[in-house]
């Protein structure tokens, strides 16, 4: 298992997140080590930028310039795959790069469920939703799966509705929310790269629909540990370092 993090220096409600100080350490210094913890075999820094290449490189990590121009992580992991000749079968876990807060467990977990569901060309994970506002959330992607855990679709809006359950006096799971972590085998990402985009996945902007649509399988496991807040937003970074200020307090 490879772990591929794209980081990119643009971004519309955070311009250099992955360079924002989280407590002494880079954001992107912080999400590397969540990959470093897993035991991948190895870990790749993938970037467009060369502030992050330089700021990268100081803390040993493995650094692949691409370009400018991809549409998506995926889409620069297909990159990183084809300039170092990484073999067909390989798992690559697909991290993305404001994810300071992943639990290495989880990196290996969506690895083993690719391993485990032969007919999936993707793995993922996903998590309940309690709470009425978070389903209800557009920045929050849900999800909905068969039951054999395949996903049967990927949504901003809240699906399988937004209807309220009662179970034992206390609310029910409304709803999954899915977790942006992927496995996949390499061949598989340079197919992907060469399909159009989706209509589907244009509307919700989400990648992993062009997969759903051209008629492959996602297996979705259900993570063993919540994973930590993202970020992508200035409120999201001052939540992420009040978090890690106080891990750090406790671990004294």
């Amino acid at each position: 298992m490879r772990v591929i993090i794209p980081a990119r220096y643009a971004s519309t409600r955070l311009p250099g997140k992955a360079l924002q100080d989280v407590h002494g350490q880079t954001l992107i210094q912080r999400v590397y080590d969540r990959a470093i913890a897993s035991g991948a075999t190895s870990t790749i820094i993938a970037t467009d930028d060369a502030r992050i290449r330089d700021v990268s490189e100081t803390f040993g990590a493995q650094v692949c310039m691409t370009s400018t121009e991809h549409r998506s992580g995926t889409e620069r992991i297909a990159e990183v795959i084809e300039i170092l000749g990484i073999d067909d079968d390989e798992v690559i876990v697909n991290l993305q790069g404001d994810e300071p807060l992943m639990p290495a467990t989880l990196i290996t977990q969506v690895a083993a469920t690719l391993a485990q569901h032969t007919s999936a060309v993707v793995a993922t994970a996903m998590h309940p939703i309690s709470d009425q506002a978070v389903l209800d959330d557009p920045n929050v992607v849900k999800v909905v799966c068969d039951h054999e855990g395949f996903a049967l679709f990927f949504s901003r809006a809240a699906i399988p509705s937004s209807m309220r359950t009662k179970a034992s006096g206390t609310n029910s799971e409304l709803g999954y929310r899915h977790i942006g972590l992927y496995a996949y085998k390499a061949g598989f990402v340079n197919y992907y790269a060469s399909l159009p985009p989706c209509r589907l996945e244009q509307v919700e902007a989400l990648e992993q629909l062009r997969v759903l649509w051209y008629g492959m399988r996602i297996a979705v496991c259900e993570a063993s540990e919540a994973p930590g807040l993202g970020v992508d937003t200035p409120e999201d970074l001052r939540i992420v370092r009040d978090i890690i200020d106080a891990n750090s307090k406790l671990d004294v």
